[in-house]
């Protein structure tokens, strides 16, 4: 269970406003404005504070319990993330019907950041048959490397299938645009940390715009939303 204990503000207030935040075009400072109209005062801070906490613990528990299985036919690509000034990277995966795999953001754009996306991506969704790249070569060698791994083991049946046409990427490209569309309001992040900690929770309500929550009937997003804190 996800604790809110010692906290000034009641629970359904504090996930209202990390909602708010990951699922609108909203700055923090938008965030206040609106919850001061409605008579309730919160700092800035604050709800950076509970973003960076709260967003990442909704997203593994969703991840871990509640997300639906995904397509074995994936597209991976990377989209650029101003942190500190400078560019992260975000590898992202989705399948063939345009449900997402999983997320990573990282410091550099290489093979070995490639490589822990795919072992991450495989270690919660299971073995894809296919993977379809651009033409990026650090993606390829790193898919190259896991096949030779599989090979080594005596384990060639759980061969993966490179494809790199770029046409059939459009899918992820376009996904791209709106965990894109949301964080450009945040105007670049001032850590690592509180990057990959707000991209988890933009990631995790398009999830659930996407309808990747089992067990969900007609629940509105925000009711499923605070349900992973239950």
């Amino acid at each position: 269970m996800i604790s809110f204990k010692g906290r000034h503000f009641e629970k359904m207030i504090i996930l209202m406003v990390v909602r708010w935040y990951v699922a609108y075009s909203l700055s923090y400072r938008d965030v206040e404005e609106i919850l001061k109209e409605r008579g309730i005062s919160i700092d800035h801070a604050t709800i950076n504070r509970w973003v960076i906490k709260y967003a990442p613990l909704l997203e593994d528990k969703f991840r871990k319990k509640y997300k639906r299985q995904t397509g074995l036919s994936w597209r991976m690509d990377e989209t650029y993330v101003k942190n500190k000034g400078n560019w992260g990277f975000l590898y992202r995966a989705v399948d063939k019907e345009g449900d997402t795999v999983d997320f990573m953001f990282s410091a550099k754009r290489d093979r070995k950041a490639a490589l822990r996306f795919f072992k991450k991506a495989i270690g919660s969704n299971g073995l894809p048959h296919t993977v379809t790249i651009d033409k990026s070569g650090a993606n390829n060698a790193a898919l190259e490397q896991l096949n030779k791994l599989f090979l080594m083991g005596g384990l060639c049946f759980l061969f993966i299938t490179i494809r790199q046409i770029k046409y059939l990427n459009n899918i992820v490209e376009q996904d791209h645009r709106h965990i894109k569309r949301i964080i450009k309001p945040m105007l670049g992040f001032k850590s690592f940390a509180s990057a990959k900690a707000t991209i988890a929770g933009v990631e995790l309500h398009h999830m659930l715009r996407k309808g990747q929550m089992i067990n969900v009937a007609n629940m509105p997003i925000w009711e499923q939303f605070y349900t992973l804190a239950a």
